[in-house]
């Protein structure tokens, strides 16, 4: 059997191409805000999809490593290339476009520092998540943006370790860089509730 990390090296979990291909259909979408600023309709639908599949393939990656078919260095290889790839900078397509994209990349940057804080242990696998998430409000609003970060990995890392936010602890939490971090973990544990298919091996 080939050794954890050089497996990780053969497998690709998410490619440029796969990314690039998302972007092809969001400029084909056609997508622009309503007039009451909400994303309008099925145009907006493919940016839903292009975040579950991102999210899907960071559990692909838990899910192995949970499994041991890759180490700790080869998950967070992994992790790494995937978010090099869906966090890198893009041409301009259009402005509602643009923030769509911008949000949605805001959003991913909570769940794979989730992934990563999951496969690093770092994390309390039964917090209190109301006190946290206070925790990581707090410090955006102090502008100590990496701490606020840091909290929201932990509870994400939970989340992947089989623990709920509780509905109330999401409640009043004001629009800023937790809010749409927090969206990335809430569309972690929707995915875990979901299709189960990222759990199997690849034949």
């Amino acid at each position: 059997m080939p050794d954890k990390v050089e497996e990780q090296n053969n497998h690709e979990f998410y490619t440029q191409e796969r990314w690039n291909n998302w972007i092809k259909q969001v400029q084909e979408s056609g997508f622009v805000f309503t007039e009451s600023d909400e994303p309008s309709g099925k145009e907006g639908e493919v940016f839903v999809n292009m975040e579950d599949d991102i999210i899907l393939a960071c559990l692909k990656i838990i899910a192995k490593f949970d499994r041991e078919h890759l180490s700790g260095e080869g998950a967070l290889g992994a992790i790494a290339d995937l978010r090099g790839i869906v966090l890198a900078e893009i041409e301009p397509i259009s402005e509602d476009i643009d923030l769509m994209i911008d949000s949605l990349q805001t959003s991913l940057m909570g769940g794979i520092a989730a992934c990563e804080c999951y496969v690093e242990g770092d994390f309390d696998p039964k917090p209190k998540m109301k006190d946290i998430i206070k925790s990581a409000i707090d410090a955006e609003a102090a502008d100590d943006v990496q701490i606020a970060m840091g909290y929201v990995a932990q509870i994400g890392a939970a989340v992947i370790g089989g623990k709920k936010i509780p509905k109330k602890a999401l409640e009043d939490i004001p629009y800023g860089f937790v809010a749409e971090w927090l969206d990335g973990i809430e569309s972690i544990a929707a995915a875990m509730v979901g299709a189960d298919s990222y759990k199997k091996d690849d034949e």
